[in-house]
């Protein structure tokens, strides 16, 4: 394998992986940001995100002069064989990819593009991104090659280094063909395709995981009214090998900053061509009910109005592993129960910053104290190995409301606590 020079435009989740893991390859890799400040930390191998093995990987770029880190695309892009733009897409107000920070970059360094570069999307963008790019640039002797990221966080960096399969797309063949060369220490399938096929996969395939989540929840809602038992029924259909069992465990609906903004963004983009996609619109409006359904369960389950109970929230990152908080489920339900007038107390091993009309405390067993009930959102493997006899002592209350099905009931019942979960009743 050859030795490239890449520039990669964007220190976040998947920039900071992307280039990290791909100097890990031997590339030489150059990552701009525009926050000066982040760039500083970087240098000095402080990596901002909590992501497992990432400062590992940036720490021995740095060591090895294959990662080095600079501020502003313009002061990357010399000579560089390819860039990577990995730049946020957030959602704007109409439910659409805001494309402003893909336009801005281009802008900065279309003109400033070694002769036979190769620009490469790597961030989530809707269809016809890379025609789009292509035109902005403006010159017959730069390609752009669409390449989504399935990466998650929290373990992004295992997703990088153990993919399922390499994507790129592009009018380009050549250019494709050299931007998957790019991984081939991985030795994985690649799908070589046109750019509006790669850009579809990414979002056909975060909208049907949305989907199956939302079907696990209605199934969920099924096994409360019917009495049955939804992780008997999930692992039951799990053994299914055309089902599986990833994207089967019920909860207080999914967040985070991929799935939401994807499916609005594949929603708006099938309305734009005149096409009907009835069922991810379902399954959007559907997510949209389960934290009140999860905040109206609590209410149900305990005995009091809420506008006089302390809640104790574990859990505010919208998944384990991670600090972000964009999208989380955690601080929707956290909302509700405010907006119902009751006082909620939250922790989380990773996120202990101040938020709006939330107590954030430092410790789970300062977040337990004197509550009504203790609400579990995020699924954060140590809140298994709390003492929960000592958590029953501090408590004024004995509910244990699980979001997520995540700790053992017999333990809890075993403390003298009150175990509910999502899609059962009690502890069988």
């Amino acid at each position: 394998m050859s030795i490239h020079r890449i520039a990669v435009v964007g220190a976040g989740y998947v920039g900071l992986t992307t280039g990290a893991c791909l100097a890990s390859f031997g590339h030489r890799v150059v990552c701009a940001d525009v926050d000066a400040g982040k760039v500083a930390r970087l240098r000095a191998g402080k990596v901002d995100i909590l992501e497992a093995g990432l400062p590992e990987l940036v720490a021995a770029g740095l060591a090895a002069g294959t990662l080095e880190f600079e501020v502003g695309a313009a002061a990357a892009v010399t000579g560089a064989d390819a860039v990577f733009l990995c730049v946020p897409t957030p959602m704007a107000a109409d439910g659409t990819a805001d494309l402003s920070a893909v336009a801005s970059v281009v802008a900065e360094v279309g003109a400033l593009l070694p002769a036979g570069c190769v620009v490469v999307n790597k961030s989530t963008v809707p269809v016809g991104t890379a025609e789009w790019v292509r035109q902005l640039i403006g010159r017959d002797d730069i390609a752009v090659v669409s390449n989504p990221e399935f990466l998650r966080e929290g373990s992004a960096v295992h997703d990088f280094l153990h993919p399922d399969r390499i994507v790129v797309g592009s009018a380009d063949e050549r250019a494709a063909r050299r931007i998957a060369g790019l991984y081939a220490p991985l030795r994985v399938p690649v799908v070589c395709t046109n750019a509006a096929s790669a850009e579809m996969i990414k979002y056909a395939a975060n909208c049907f995981l949305a989907v199956k989540l939302s079907y696990v929840n209605a199934v969920a809602e099924l096994c409360e009214a019917f009495g049955a038992e939804v992780d008997a029924v999930t692992a039951g259909m799990g053994h299914d090998p055309r089902i599986g069992q990833a994207f089967l465990r019920p909860g207080p609906g999914w967040g985070g900053p991929c799935l939401p903004k994807d499916a609005s963004a594949l929603l708006q983009l099938a309305e734009a061509r005149g096409v009907r996609f009835d069922l991810l619109q379902a399954a959007v409006d559907d997510n949209a009910r389960q934290s009140r359904r999860v905040v109206r369960r609590l209410a149900d389950e305990l005995g009091k109005p809420l506008d006089r109970a302390r809640i104790g929230l574990l859990g505010l990152a919208f998944k384990p592993g991670t600090n972000d908080l964009r999208g989380s489920p955690a601080l929707q339900v956290a909302g509700l129960l405010a907006d119902a007038g009751a006082e909620v107390v939250a922790y989380d091993p990773a996120v202990n910053r101040e938020l709006p009309r939330i107590t954030v405390v430092g410790d789970a067993y300062l977040a337990v104290k004197e509550v009504d009930a203790v609400l579990l959102v995020t699924e954060w493997p140590q809140f298994r190995e709390l003492d929960w006899p000592a958590i029953a002592e501090l408590m004024d209350g004995g509910l244990i409301f699980d979001a997520r099905n995540h700790l053992d009931p017999a333990t809890l019942e075993r403390s003298g606590l009150r175990w509910r979960g999502i899609g059962r009743q009690a502890a069988a």
